[in-house]
């Protein structure tokens, strides 16, 4: 496979996304903020619409991805496999929504967001890099952990869960 043609899509696609994130105004966190705050009188509805808009594009996209053998520019799809819902994924939501909430950004409009060059935007790209370095030492800890658990008397040890 063609490396610099993946990249080169790669960054012509995340241009379009970042675009579309810019001409939606969701690089302002006061919209996203007003479209979290249902009860208190400010809110604004269209981040409702932009998300409709990724659904209603998604969606046939993922139905005709699932009529071809390969991707067009990889070997093989990488989708999700798993269906679980389990402690580690509700934790992981919950800890985005609340930095969501609290920030609002989530990852791809912060960092679209760098091109503004205000210092709090740095300021919140700084600590979502310094959360997920956290969380892959803590998920790493958690499955050397599990993978070296003592098994009682003799059987095999205990594999770490992914």
């Amino acid at each position: 496979m063609n490396m610099k043609l993946m990249n080169g899509v790669a960054l012509l696609l995340g241009g379009v996304f970042g675009l579309g994130l810019c001409i939606s105004g969701m690089l302002d966190p006061a919209k996203v903020l007003n479209f979290l705050d249902v009860a208190g009188g400010h809110w604004d509805p269209t981040l409702a619409f932009v998300m409709g808009g990724a659904v209603l594009v998604a969606t046939p996209a993922f139905w005709l991805s699932k009529r071809r053998l390969r991707p067009l520019l990889a070997p093989r799809f990488q989708l999700p496999t798993s269906t679980k819902i389990d402690r580690k994924l509700v934790t992981g939501a919950a800890i985005f929504g609340v930095g969501w909430g609290l920030g609002g950004f989530c990852p791809g409009p912060a960092v679209t967001a760098l091109s503004t060059a205000l210092w709090p935007i740095f300021g919140f790209f700084a600590a979502m890099i310094a959360g997920q370095w956290l969380a892959d030492r803590w998920n790493a800890r958690v499955s050397s952990g599990a993978a070296h658990a003592v098994a009682p008397s003799g059987s095999q040890p205990v594999q770490a869960r992914s």
